[in-house]
């Protein structure tokens, strides 16, 4: 009995120097620094500190995709979208507060200078290839782009190609893009400053002009002809559907967008104020103030806004949009010339 009390009290003595060995060891390696031990351990700790907000990491919404209807079919878009071309839209997306990373570009016309966009051009009578270098995660294009060309820009990114249900109507085209941005309050603040400034402009308009006749021409500089607009043209249609002005009754009627008019038919036009831009490039080129030589021809003489002095020469790069901001610009420019 003696023995094996003796047997336990050493079996226990052991147990315990096996015990403080172990704990001066551990406590030797965490010391020195073990850079192995070190390591993994600072790995584990990181881990475990982030594994929650790994859940809501950037990298996590970035990839979130969901899916919106265009004019060719539903398209997969990212929920986020961070790198966005918009081929003739980037006026809305400037009002929206974004900025595209190419603008819209033709060696024939040129780009939107009024937007003053600090970003590369995009030649879209060029290669398509050339955006794959740019890496854009969404495409947003006009009525311009049809399904062969749909097509086309899908190979290099999610396109976004607008109803056609939405193309006539600046409002809509707003509230489209933003919704395929997911920035749908963006679209309703924007929208709700624009409507009361075209409240105030409306009101002041119809103090300075009331029902006086406007026309809208077009200078097409090259072979000297004239382009009458009409109420449904989607650059200029806005004078009158939105800001009240009151068409000549030969605008009125036209059911097409714009037609040629020849200088016979100058003298019916009995416009009380003529505005008029040039198809192309700025009022200081030659081109354009031979253009506007016309207009001192014998058969604009009897025209009342001839007469009396309203013509008003405007800049054709936002004379030659329907977009939002474009709107806003005419507006400016109507107020200017016609409220004294």
């Amino acid at each position: 009995m003696a023995r094996w009390g003796r047997k336990l009290v050493w079996t226990a003595m052991l147990i315990l120097a096996m015990a403080a060995l172990a704990a001066c060891g551990t406590n030797n390696n965490a010391a020195s620094g073990n850079p192995a031990q070190t390591e993994n351990a600072a790995e584990t700790a990181a881990a475990n500190s982030s594994a929650p907000a790994a859940t809501n990491s950037n990298t996590s919404v970035e990839g979130e995709t969901r899916t919106i209807a265009g004019e060719f079919g539903d398209v997969e878009i990212p929920a986020h979208p961070k790198r966005v071309v918009g081929l003739y839209v980037e006026d809305y997306l400037k009002a929206l507060g974004v900025t595209p990373i190419v603008q819209w570009y033709t060696p024939t016309w040129g780009k939107q200078d009024y937007l003053g966009l600090d970003v590369p051009e995009f030649d879209i009578t060029g290669s398509i290839e050339a955006l794959l270098d740019k890496n854009p995660d969404l495409i947003i294009t006009d009525g311009g782009v049809d399904a062969a060309k749909y097509e086309q820009y899908s190979k290099v990114a999610p396109t976004y190609r607008l109803p056609e249900s939405v193309l006539q109507d600046s409002r809509q085209i707003l509230t489209a893009i933003a919704d395929a941005l997911g920035i749908p309050e963006k679209a309703k603040s924007v929208l709700a400053e624009y409507d009361q400034k075209v409240a105030d402009g409306k009101a002041k308009l119809q103090t300075a002009v009331g029902q006086e006749t406007v026309a809208v021409i077009g200078l097409n500089v090259a072979d000297k002809t004239f382009a009458l607009f009409g109420i449904k043209n989607r650059f200029t249609g806005v004078l009158f559907d939105q800001f009240g002005l009151t068409p000549i009754p030969m605008a009125a009627e036209m059911t097409d967008f714009q037609a040629l008019i020849s200088q016979e038919v100058i003298p019916e036009l009995g416009a009380d104020h003529l505005i008029v831009f040039p198809d192309n490039g700025g009022w200081d080129t030659p081109e354009n103030q031979e253009a506007l030589s016309i207009l001192d021809g014998p058969l604009w003489k009897n025209i009342p806004a001839v007469k009396n002095g309203n013509i008003y020469k405007m800049e054709r790069s936002h004379w030659q949009s329907g977009a939002i901001t474009a709107n806003s610009m005419k507006l400016d420019d109507l107020l200017e010339a016609m409220v004294k």
